[in-house]
Formats: C-alpha cells, sequence, structure tokens
C-alpha cells in the first residue's frame, strides 16, 4: 500500500469513527428532550421500522444527518407561522414534511387546528401526537388546554397532574402554561 493511500485510509477511518461517536452522543442526548416535546426534533425514522440497521456507511449516514437537518429547517419555519398566528399555512407546512407521525408534528398540527376552533381535527391530532409517544409533555398541556375551551375542567386538571408527573415538578413551561389555562389566569 502507498504512504498516501495509507494516509487515505487513516483519515477515512478516523472520520467514520468521529461520525458514528458524534451520531451515537446526539442521539442519546435528544431521547429526554423528545419525550418533552422539543422545538428542535429529529425526524421520525424513514427506514419503516424501529430497528437500526447495522453497517450504515459514512455516506448513509452523512445523508441522514442531512435529511434530518432539512426536517428540522422545515419544522421550525411551520412552527414559526404557526405560533405567528398563520395557522392553515403552518398546518400545510407540517403536512410537507411528510412525518404527521411525529409527535411534535402531530402536536402542533392539533395546536393549530384547536386555534382555527376546528376541534374535532385538533383532538384527533393530539390523540396522535400521544399515540406515538406517550410522553409527550407539550401535547398533554395543550391538550388539558383543550379540555378546558370545551368546558372540562376536571380532565384537564387530569392532563395537569400528567404533566406533572412527566415533568417531576410543577415548574416546567407546559405545567406553568395549562395551569395558568385552567386557573383563568391566561389562554393560549
Amino acid at each position: 500500500m502507498t504512504p498516501t493511500r495509507a494516509r487515505l485510509k487513516n483519515a477515512l477511518r478516523t472520520f467514520v469513527i468521529a461520525a458514528a461517536a458524534t451520531l451515537f452522543v446526539s442521539g442519546v442526548a435528544l431521547k429526554p428532550v423528545l419525550a418533552a416535546g422539543t422545538d428542535n426534533p429529529p425526524p421520525a425514522d424513514d427506514s419503516g421500522s424501529k430497528k437500526k440497521k447495522k453497517g450504515n456507511s459514512a455516506i448513509e449516514e452523512q445523508e441522514k444527518q442531512l435529511a434530518q437537518e432539512k426536517f428540522l429547517r422545515g419544522y421550525r419555519a411551520a412552527r414559526e407561522m404557526i405560533l405567528a398566528g398563520d395557522y392553515k399555512s403552518g398546518i400545510a407546512a407540517m403536512h410537507a414534511l411528510g412525518h404527521d407521525e411525529h409527535p411534535d408534528v402531530a402536536n402542533y398540527i392539533g395546536y393549530a387546528n384547536r386555534k382555527l376552533g376546528n376541534y374535532d381535527n385538533s383532538e384527533a391530532w393530539y390523540e396522535k401526537a400521544i399515540a406515538d409517544d406517550g410522553n409527550h409533555v407539550r401535547t398533554w398541556s395543550y391538550y388539558g388546554m383543550w379540555h378546558m375551551e370545551q368546558g372540562n375542567r376536571l380532565k384537564a386538571q387530569d392532563f395537569l397532574a400528567k404533566v406533572n408527573l412527566l415533568c417531576g415538578n410543577d415548574t416546567c413551561e407546559e405545567y406553568r402554561q395549562l395551569k395558568a389555562v385552567i386557573d383563568g389566569k391566561a389562554s393560549y
């Protein structure tokens, strides 16, 4: 083997190890955040299977990372539309991501529908988000707000208890928001 080829082989090996370590660390770091309902979620698994593939090449891993970055850019833009009150465009942008099954996407589609007064659609999307991730704190909080808007204070209080349990305290943002709505101090 020529010295140039050996250096290239070592450089490639180092790159693959570094890429694998980065993906592993970022994957471990993102899991607890995802359960809380994040503003920066990773996309759903495109493979159709929850099992991880073994032996992915560096190119496949790079393509996966680029797809995640594209999803994140689109998700942030759609979320900003919704939070700015452009609910219909935000819903369309969320659907365009191609990950309606993702709990963060489903949650914001539910939220936008709730703000539009489409309560049946909103309920269906909240249910979809919870079905995909039963520990999705933001959905439990928003769904509790949905129940308050429906006049079901007891159910909203049940959801507040669930949010408290998932957060592990009564100081997380989702708890404080739902509590303020239940207490009549805010609408969200």
